[in-house]
């Protein structure tokens, strides 16, 4: 939409106020509010702001940052009351000299992608799986959660308040334009998953974010509190991203797809595969970024914890989903250990360079593993078979990045920076703290 039609749009929304929003270097959105009537001056001129107080973004002496309106994400907020509508606006970062601000993580992924575009003619989907939680408020004295509801994996009520909250944030993520295509309740108690369809990378990193705030802004509604930790509760699942990816050509071709292939994939998919499970450890950094991804990722509750691909096997880091024929298109890897405290933007920069690496390097695929549970193998067998495994904490994911210099490369140095010392503040944080387990074991018998 150009500036004249954004406006009518919005006349026609009764909306009254804008939130421009971008994430830190974390994934935390952001938000410049401003009133409807200056709308037309953002779109035309962008909106100045002061970003030394924002997580990987600028120094106290340099601290001006301006605000470029992307006028292709208008969105009502559904939730916002009707007197005071609120729409929203995805900003790109730019600095005062008129350049993109490399510490911007959407700028990022938005440089990155024009590059595939331009010098290769391809474009990246990605389909993610987020999952989340909804809890009860458990009173204002403890954060101890408590599932919302008592059923399990796909389970049905006909009157029931889970399927209800769950109705209501598939309608309100459709009026904002993304393109739902399931909503389900997930293994673990009041936990739930809801699937939009795939697009270029970007307007699903867009969509991802869209989806995390709306459901917290409805669950809130509801009294309920809505989490995408990875592992909110010990004993159960934890909550992933699974993220479906391919490469298209400018024609709409799915370069994935070979219809002679055993499992219909192209030399270009072997080559992406490849180079997801050789870049995985480091990663990891980026996929799985906090403390808690490493409570998730351990064998047992269905995360990939060995790095190894396969078309049926679940407990594979890559999963080909089964052909159906004539469906060429669907043809894509499903990456499986994202979770949804990943920031969007850099996941899908790192996933992207990760695979394109794997292509140009011409690095060889190993072969699948369809018949194995890898869980099932001990650590001799998987050392013989070749078989990796993710890093068992943050911090160890975040040696493994220091060291690669393809994903590392992926970000300018600001930006990487920024990031690597934000993750080390948390595991620092994290190291220090004494928890219940730890009383419960040592207390009384050290």
């Amino acid at each position: 939409m150009d500036t004249k039609e954004i406006l009518t749009r919005v006349r026609e929304d009764n909306v009254r106020f804008i939130s421009l929003q971008f994430v830190d270097v974390v994934g935390t959105v952001k938000s410049v509010d401003i009133p409807v009537e200056q709308l037309e001056g953002a779109l035309e001129n962008g909106v100045w702001f002061d970003g030394s107080s924002v997580e990987g973004f600028a120094r106290i002496q340099e601290s001006d940052m301006h605000l470029h309106v992307d006028p292709d994400t208008y969105a009502v907020l559904p939730w916002t009351p009707t007197d005071m509508r609120r729409a929203r606006f995805f900003c790109d970062i730019y600095q005062p000299d008129g350049t993109p601000f490399p510490g911007d993580p959407r700028g990022t992924l938005k440089r990155i992608l024009a590059k595939l575009r331009e010098e290769r003619g391809w474009v990246y989907n990605v389909g993610p799986e987020p999952e989340f939680f909804l809890f009860r408020r458990n009173g204002p004295e403890t954060i101890r959660p408590v599932p919302h509801d008592v059923v399990g994996y796909f389970d049905f009520s006909s009157d029931d308040e889970a399927v209800r909250v769950r109705t209501e944030l598939m309608a309100a993520l459709k009026s904002m334009g993304l393109e739902v295509e399931v909503g389900h309740h997930e293994v673990a108690l009041g936990q739930h998953e809801i699937d939009f369809r795939f697009a270029d990378a970007l307007r699903t990193a867009d969509n991802v974010l869209t989806l995390k705030y709306t459901v917290k802004a409805i669950a809130a509604q509801h009294g309920l509190i809505a989490s995408f930790m990875p592992k909110p509760i010990f004993g159960i699942n934890g909550s992933g991203m699974h993220c479906h990816q391919s490469l298209f050509d400018l024609q709409g071709n799915n370069l994935f797809f070979d219809p002679n292939d055993e499992f219909h994939l192209s030399s270009v998919a072997y080559g992406f595969i490849a180079g997801q499970l050789a870049h995985a450890r480091a990663l990891a950094a980026i996929v799985a970024p906090t403390v808690n991804s490493y409570k998730r990722l351990v064998p047992g509750y269905e995360a990939p914890v060995y790095i190894c691909w396969a078309q049926i096997n679940r407990s594979a880091l890559i999963r080909i989903p089964r052909y159906t024929a004539g469906q060429h298109k669907a043809t894509r890897a499903e990456l499986r250990f994202p979770d949804p405290s990943a920031n969007p933007y850099l996941a899908f920069t790192a996933m992207l360079v990760a695979g394109l690496d794997g292509i140009d390097s011409q690095t060889p695929c190993p072969p699948p593993l369809n018949n194995v549970n890898v869980y099932e193998l001990n650590h001799e067998e998987r050392e013989e078979m070749g078989i990796r495994e993710l890093p068992g904490s943050l911090y160890e994911a975040l040696q493994e990045l220091d060291r690669d210099e393809v994903i590392k490369g992926a970000f300018d140095p600001i930006l990487y920076q920024a990031y690597r010392r934000a993750k080390l503040t948390e595991w620092d944080e994290f190291r220090i703290q004494v928890t219940d387990w730890e009383l419960a074991r040592f207390l009384e018998t050290v």
